[in-house]
């Protein structure tokens, strides 16, 4: 196939303050060999070095620069913004691996009834050294009420299907998680591949790690607004944080019985109207296992 007949992939990076990796993300993109892509960068108005960082690749990106609401509200007017029949964002501190875009187009192009694809992930460190890999798991809409297993900066979004399901500007804490289950709870198709496409990076001041209490509040609001229900394993993550404040990822989640115990009452007075389900799944948990991941 002609590269000109290659559907165009645009590309959006939400950034602010983030010039300690953004140089990184920008070459990850610029580096693919794919031939068709627009790189759309969206800052919020950044006073580190960022500006200078973007000015330094002019004419090989486009660049809007302004107060937004946070990344999802930046990413959302990227996509506005985009010419391109794929789309996908990527985080200012998170990195593609060489041949991924390619590798989703393809998929796309095989596979015409699928919305959106996405692949394998690693998180890194700050020295991009792999921590572990993300754990990603084959697409199941009724796991995604529990779980967010999507690698966010591994999935690729066909335009017409994001223009149907977009991104909400106003969800700014597990923003992707929300995205996936409203496309989800519509029949938008997924899709997994093997291959490892994309870095998730894991940091200190990652807002996942950062903002953890804020992080788990709005993940369980999505899940009753969305659901009805928030699941044990997000109940009892939630109540060991509010024991410990352990981070969950750099400081593993440490299981006790009183955490245990103490879920019991959290995760009844969350779930009102599902006491009984809520009680069934904590007195299984012994027997499963009550360790969760870091959550989106």
């Amino acid at each position: 196939m002609s590269p000109r007949t290659l559907p165009l992939v645009s590309i959006v990076t939400p950034s602010h303050n983030m010039a300690q990796y953004l140089p990184k993300t920008i070459q990850s993109v610029l580096s693919q060999d794919y031939p068709r892509i627009e790189y759309i960068v969206v800052d919020g108005g950044s006073t580190d070095a960022t500006p200078e960082i973007l000015r330094a690749y002019d004419g090989r990106l486009r660049c809007f620069t302004g107060k937004d609401k946070g990344p999802s509200d930046a990413a959302h007017r990227g996509f506005r913004e985009a010419a391109g029949e794929i789309l996908a964002w990527l985080n200012a501190d998170d990195t593609y691996l060489p041949g991924a875009i390619r590798t989703g187009v393809e998929y796309l192009l095989d596979h015409p009834g699928i919305d959106v694809v996405y692949g394998e992930g690693n998180w890194i460190d700050d020295h991009d050294a792999v921590i572990r890999r993300y754990p990603t798991l084959p697409y199941d809409p009724k796991t995604l009420q529990r779980d967010c297993f999507i690698c966010q900066p591994a999935s690729f979004i066909r335009a017409s299907s994001y223009r149907r399901c977009g991104l909400d500007p106003d969800v700014n804490q597990s923003f992707d998680y929300d995205l996936w289950i409203r496309m989800a709870k519509q029949n938008f198709r997924f899709a997994s591949i093997p291959e490892c496409l994309a870095n998730s990076r894991m940091h200190r001041g990652a807002k996942t790690l950062r903002e953890r209490e804020d992080v788990f509040h709005a993940s369980m609001r999505l899940l009753k607004r969305h659901y009805g229900y928030i699941p044990f394993p997000w109940v009892f993550g939630y109540t060991a944080y509010c024991l410990d404040h352990r981070d969950q990822f750099f400081q593993p989640l440490r299981p006790s019985l009183g955490k245990y115990v103490t879920s019991l009452p959290m995760g009844l007075g969350l779930n009102p109207g599902h006491r009984f389900r809520f009680l069934c799944e904590w007195l299984a948990a012994p027997l499963l296992g009550f360790k969760r991941r870091i959550g989106p």
